[in-house]
């Protein structure tokens, strides 16, 4: 398709992706687990305690055993994410805005602000970094928002 003159030329799709096994994740829950072993062997912490505490872990582990793949693609005419089984899209001329969010443990969410006024949140591990996110937004027209150490 030839350029117009004067008209920017259309941004290249973006992909992103990443896997749940990360060695964060790999660090953390490794951290957790050793955290609950030494309580549990070395201070004598009731095994009740020792269950409950290794509770909140097993998401965790199941993730790394499972590797789950998440990603987003902006493709000329659209948004599409995916995470596990769960997946979305939404068309970029609905796309009123794009507001990120920086939580208080420093994460980033992202939210997609239709015309209609209805909200989709993208999930956060198919979220890329807020600059390179921000910027495959901006060379699509589409406004961002950025907020820091929101409470709701």
């Amino acid at each position: 398709m030839p350029d117009v003159p004067g008209e920017p030329a259309p941004a290249e799709d973006y992909s992103f992706s990443r896997r749940g096994r990360s060695t964060a994740a790999v660090l953390a829950t490794g951290g957790w687990l050793a955290a609950v072993l030494v309580l549990w062997l070395a201070l004598d912490a009731a095994v009740w305690l020792v269950v409950i505490l290794a509770l909140p872990v097993l998401p965790a582990v199941a993730d790394l055993i499972r590797n789950p793949l998440s990603g987003l693609k902006i493709s000329q005419d659209k948004v599409e994410w995916f995470t596990g089984k769960l997946t979305g899209k939404a068309a970029l001329d609905e796309i009123e805005r794009v507001r990120f969010d920086t939580r208080w443990d420093f994460s980033l969410r992202a939210t997609l602000i239709l015309r209609n006024g209805k909200r989709i949140r993208l999930p956060q591990e198919a979220t890329p970094l807020y600059a390179e996110a921000d910027a495959e937004f901006q060379k699509r027209s589409i406004r961002t928002e950025r907020h820091h150490f929101t409470a709701f």
